[in-house]
């Protein structure tokens, strides 16, 4: 039965949110039966039947076809976009979350940041209520969570997915689905930046930091949100996502020291970018290596990298401009870095370690209570610059409790992990203490 097996997942109220998605996308009895077969078949299930509700073809002809952000005037800068803060709601709209008609209120914030070159740029973030209250004390909490954006392209913000969007684009979006119910059903509201901006620079860890920290600014400061004085904030980010929680936690007291954060997560910590690069090559997740050569020429022109390729590594640059993390990895299957170089073992090569060293976690400690995760047999990102990067926090005086997972896989780890980043999370809004100095978790 439904309600059975939704208790056993986590609760009836979880199940009738997700049973309610996709009754819209649907219909009711085939919403029913794919949601008999989704609880049956555990979180791999959810993630399958969630990714598959909102890509494929389907029924609901009036679904509204949502532009992509090039295409959509709402992400057009104003022309005084300089003369405004860090943080300053530019231009506001109501949205129904994923193009459904779920009850959780949502909108979309373009506001100002400001991007490692110093330039003003105009960032999109998406804000979720749910219609529950929060049973906490204080005001409700507002949690800042980055999706793994990995991308080269507007079509792959998150915002065009939590809008509607329906292509393939919106898959890494798609695939969070399932912790941002879990985040609303606690009664927190939720504010995901398109922390890559409208240039789109992944692995730029400057403008991800900020682009996160004025999305925080501006969802705090509007008013329809009911964000007040004392509601606790925190920041949650996996894989991408927490390679800019963690840049925006290190950039906290100089960028934003109004911002206070009761408690930060981060799992799947890209560390050591060159290495993850390496595990990759040659694989079926390849196409993350040929998304770091094309993020770090274009992020890095000085650093000499695009004078490396070949004939076909230029066209490359030029035919994967706008691609998503997920287009490469299904373009590049099994490929090398090193078909698109002249420069024998590319990836080793002085000028792209020293790219992806400018880019890289650990200058400073966040002052920030921590709660830091990663799989020990994670198949993308190794857990040698996870171990590393924790240390290096530990020797700068962070407070940090840091989980090596026994969970293989870095997608298993996500989502079994999960259970215990939200758990800190939540302690920590409820103004229980977070632990002092560094703690095996």
């Amino acid at each position: 039965m439904w309600c059975d097996d939704a208790a056993e997942f986590g609760g009836s109220s979880r199940a009738n949110t997700i049973r309610s998605l996709l009754s819209k996308r649907f219909g009711p009895q085939r919403g029913r039966r794919w949601a008999n077969l989704l609880w049956r078949a555990g979180s791999a299930g959810l993630t399958s039947v969630l990714v598959a509700a909102l890509i494929m073809p389907g029924a609901r002809a009036e679904v509204e076809v949502v532009p992509i952000p090039d295409a959509d005037p709402f992400y057009a800068a104003p022309a005084d976009l300089a003369a405004n803060g860090n943080g300053a709601v530019l231009n506001s709209r109501p949205i129904s979350i994923l193009g459904l008609g779920l009850p959780v209120t949502g909108w979309q914030l373009q506001y100002r940041s400001t991007d490692s070159s110093g330039a003003a740029v105009a960032d999109v973030a998406t804000v979720m209520t749910p219609p529950i209250p929060w049973l906490g004390g204080g005001g409700r909490p507002l949690l800042s969570y980055q999706v793994a954006e990995d991308s080269l392209g507007t079509r792959c913000a998150p915002s065009f997915a939590l809008r509607g969007g329906r292509d393939f684009s919106i898959v890494n979006t798609a695939l969070d689905i399932p912790f941002l119910t879990a985040m609303l059903l606690r009664g927190w509201a939720v504010v995901v930046s398109d922390y890559e901006g409208p240039q789109s620079r992944f692995f730029d860890g400057v403008n991800s930091g900020r682009g996160v920290l004025d999305g925080v600014r501006a969802a705090k400061s509007f008013a329809p949100v009911g964000i007040t004085s004392d509601s606790p904030i925190g920041a949650w980010g996996y894989s991408g996502g927490a390679f800019a929680t963690l840049w925006a936690m290190q950039q906290r007291a100089d960028y934003a020291p109004e911002l206070w954060f009761s408690g930060a997560a981060a799992g799947g910590v890209p560390a050591d970018i060159a290495a993850i690069a390496r595990r990759v090559d040659g694989g079926i997740q390849a196409g993350l290596a040929v998304l770091m050569i094309v993020t770090f020429a274009r992020i890095d022109p000085g650093s000499g990298l695009a004078e490396d390729l070949n004939d076909r590594g230029r066209e490359l640059l030029v035919q994967e401009s706008s691609a998503c993390g997920a287009d490469l990895v299904l373009r590049h299957l099994n490929r090398h870095m090193d078909e698109y170089s002249d420069t024998p073992n590319l990836l080793w090569h002085p000028q792209f370690q020293a790219a992806t060293e400018r880019q890289e976690l650990g200058a400073v400690a966040p002052d920030v209570p921590l709660y830091m995760y990663h799989g020990n047999a994670d198949d993308v990102i190794p857990v040698e610059g996870f171990s590393a990067l924790a240390d290096r926090y530990c020797a700068l005086g962070a407070d940090i409790t840091v989980l090596h997972s026994g969970i293989s896989g870095h997608n298993p780890a996500a989502a079994v992990e999960s259970i215990g980043a939200m758990n800190f999370l939540g302690d920590r809004f409820a103004g229980i203490p977070a632990p002092a100095g560094c703690i095996a978790g």
